[in-house]
């Protein structure tokens, strides 16, 4: 999946960089707070006795319900075929977001928003009839949800679609398995808001992704939250966006109060905060507000991310950036 701040890239050096940390992984619990779409929860989740996995955003406890949580091997073949022979519908999803719709908003092609209605209803349908577990339908929902943002017709997030269907958003939409690591020992996932969560878990390794900037996720995800929930509500504005939850860490004025707050309340030896020089917090900042708590240290390394940039064409520009890796041992 295409997502802003994606540790995909960087997840070899962040196991690396907390693995020579902590050490031995074998019999610690792994806390990913702001987990997205659960890259380095899943990097770990073979490697840790636990994971515990937290993200506000639906979309993401969906994703992460399954990657993380699911650990047994499921028998969803002739599901994924029954969804992926289904005739179109004209939903919500169609008439709200897709080419030929009756607001216009084209976030997908004519085909696919049709298909992603139908697909959704039948999930849900099995669900409602017990026709499917647990596992199987965040499974299913899971597997629907990152097949369908491939063939999305945007740029990159969903604040704005193109004028045109471009090619990938013209293929046709089939859903693919979202495979899971099966593991013996078992993991949580919550959707809370992570200051709040801090105060009722504990665990060994803390690991802090919070958003760097002002760009709310809830806004730049709200279609996946929509096909994810597929609720009822008026879409507003040009964009068809829902009501979205705001996080501090996204407000200049909030966030090294409640980053200050979350450190305080948290019940882990070890504490790791994925943040860049791009960052609403300062390196100093960090740096000053972790030291009042324990030992502090940092890891940083250099990659290349892509964003879209604001012109017409929207063209992807590589872009260098700095990513720190800030090391807390709490007293």
């Amino acid at each position: 999946m295409n997502y802003i701040g994606s540790k995909n890239k960087l997840s070899n050096f962040l196991f690396e960089t907390i693995t020579s940390v902590v050490g031995d992984l074998g019999n610690q619990t792994f806390c990913d707070l702001f987990a997205g779409t659960g890259i380095v929860g899943r990097k770990f989740k073979t490697h840790v006795k636990n994971v515990v996995s937290n993200d506000v955003e639906f979309y993401s406890y969906v994703l992460n319900r399954n990657y993380i949580q699911n650990t047994e091997s499921l028998q969803a073949e002739e599901f994924l075929k029954k969804l992926n022979s289904l005739k179109g519908k004209k939903g919500f999803v169609f008439q709200q977001y897709a080419e030929g719709g009756s607001e216009g908003r084209m976030y997908f092609s004519l085909e696919n928003g049709q298909k992603i209605d139908a697909i959704r209803q039948q999930i849900e349908t099995w669900k409602k009839a017990d026709e499917i577990s647990e596992d199987l339908y965040f499974f299913l929902l899971t597997s629907l949800l990152e097949s369908a943002d491939k063939v999305a017709n945007t740029a990159s997030v969903y604040g704005a679609y193109l004028k045109k269907i471009k090619k990938s958003a013209a293929k046709e939409l089939i859903v693919k398995p979202a495979f899971f690591s099966e593991t013996e020992t078992s993991h949580q996932v919550f959707q809370e808001d992570a200051n709040e969560l801090i105060k009722k878990i504990e665990g060994d390794i803390l690991y802090l992704d919070p958003p760097y900037n002002a760009r709310q996720y809830g806004a730049n995800y709200h279609l996946l939250n929509t096909i994810a929930k597929y609720d009822t509500f008026v879409p507003k504005g040009k964009t068809g966006l829902r009501t979205y939850y705001k996080s501090d860490y996204c407000k200049k004025g909030e966030v090294l109060k409640s980053f200050t707050e979350l450190l305080e309340n948290a019940n882990f030896k070890y504490i790791f905060l994925s943040y860049n020089n791009e960052g609403l917090m300062s390196q100093q900042e960090v740096e000053n507000t972790m030291k009042q708590l324990g030992t502090y240290s940092l890891a940083t390394t250099k990659y290349q991310r892509f964003k879209a940039d604001k012109t017409e064409n929207r063209n992807h520009k590589a872009t260098g950036t700095v990513e720190f890796l800030h090391i807390l041992e709490k007293n």
